[in-house]
């Protein structure tokens, strides 16, 4: 009766909703750890860590406080913790960086404020992976 409907398999399902942007809304705060391998969109609060493969976008009213690992990111926003990038930090006039980065580009537009320790590499995806084995080693 209802065989002429099909079903998209599972696998591509997962594919589909991995890609797709998350949105953090203005007004939302989130404490604690976040994982995706897709993009984000953050004009909200988060204390905690964020880590993806995607691009992350932190629009004016948002801010991270915490660790945030990805690809690329575009802050017009606030952040204030270590940043670790494999490809471009783009930060916009009214972006405000403090803490700790380690980012492979940097594209900085006037009146931005970028109070940080900065390490630019050519392969900062090696750096990522040392500062996971010395995050395990001090907490033992």
């Amino acid at each position: 009766m209802f065989s002429s409907e099909r079903k998209k398999p599972k696998l591509q399902t997962i594919m589909e909703t991995s890609t797709q942007q998350n949105i953090i809304a203005q007004g939302t705060k989130i404490v604690g750890d976040i994982e995706s391998q897709g993009p984000f969109r953050i004009d909200g609060t988060v204390e905690g860590n964020v880590k993806t493969s995607g691009k992350i976008v932190v629009g004016k009213s948002g801010y991270i406080k915490g660790t945030l690992q990805g690809e690329n990111a575009d802050f017009e926003g606030e952040f204030s913790g270590k940043l670790i990038l494999s490809g471009t930090l783009s930060l916009k006039a009214t972006a405000n960086i403090e803490g700790e980065v380690h980012i492979n580009k940097l594209a900085v537009e006037p009146g931005a404020t970028f109070n940080a320790t900065c390490s630019m590499k050519g392969n900062v995806k090696s750096l990522t992976n040392e500062s996971a084995k010395a995050q395990s080693v001090q907490s033992k």
